[in-house]
């Protein structure tokens, strides 16, 4: 997917970038190929692979989600890496609040230097573990949307991302074909935790490059104050019944 076909890919769903926004998408591109000479960010680094398994990835977001189209939500994307999806749906909705928790701090300095050189606004960076972040008053059931994105299994996941979803907010994991097993696993996680599931959606990827999938957990009561465990222990012992 070159880029003039991931624009035109975009208009073909009502998404119509303007000059600056194809160049931000331009500069990240070239900042992201950059640094990870330098630095293991990705392993997709062809301009049309980019294009097409980063940026238009990240924004099916907006297709299965109108809301983060255009609305002013507050958005968590947890263990982010170079950006993806949070960094893509900013661009495209600048109106969006955007946290990033990562545990690798070299990232997040890539992420700072970044955001600076595309312009971006009301993006705030977190060092730290999703566990710890979780406990943080800062940021706990703070988020309208939380998301990630090849982070976890799903009852891995959940303890991870459900404790910063505020009460009301939406959790949309992001997964591969795998999700309705994964979720077979991992409904006893979302209720402990304070979820519901409420919807799942797949769309399949340009020129056959397999299909996403995406399960959205509203939160529908607070997660108890014993969760997230500490880092390291729900990927140790998930919680199942």
């Amino acid at each position: 997917m070159k880029p003039e076909e991931f624009y035109q890919a975009l208009a073909a769903k009502k998404i119509d970038l303007n000059e600056n926004q194809k160049k931000q998408f331009e500069i990240y591109f070239h900042e992201l190929v950059e640094t990870n000479k330098v630095m293991n960010l990705t392993s997709i680094t062809e301009e049309d692979q980019v294009y097409l398994k980063h940026f238009y990835d990240s924004l099916i977001l907006d297709f299965v989600d109108e809301k983060l189209l255009t609305e002013k939500l507050t958005l968590c994307d947890v263990g982010s890496g170079a950006g993806f999806p949070s960094i893509p749906l900013k661009i495209v909705n600048p109106n969006l609040k955007i946290t990033i928790v990562d545990s690798l701090n070299k990232r997040i300095k890539f992420l700072d230097g970044l955001v600076n050189k595309l312009g971006l606004d009301n993006v705030t960076l977190v060092h730290g573990r999703a566990e710890e972040v979780g406990k943080n008053k800062l940021y706990r059931e703070k988020f309208d949307v939380v998301t990630a994105r090849a982070v976890a299994a799903l009852n891995v996941l959940n303890e991870l991302c459900l404790p910063l979803v505020r009460v009301d907010g939406t959790f949309i994991a992001m997964k591969s074909e795998k999700a309705t097993e994964e979720l077979e696993d991992a409904t006893y996680s979302v209720q402990v935790l304070g979820g519901k599931v409420t919807d799942q959606k797949s769309f399949e990827l340009p020129n056959d490059e397999g299909i996403r999938n995406f399960i959205f957990i509203d939160k529908v009561k607070d997660t108890p104050n014993k969760y997230p465990r500490k880092p390291g222990t729900p990927s140790k012992k998930p919680l199942v019944k």
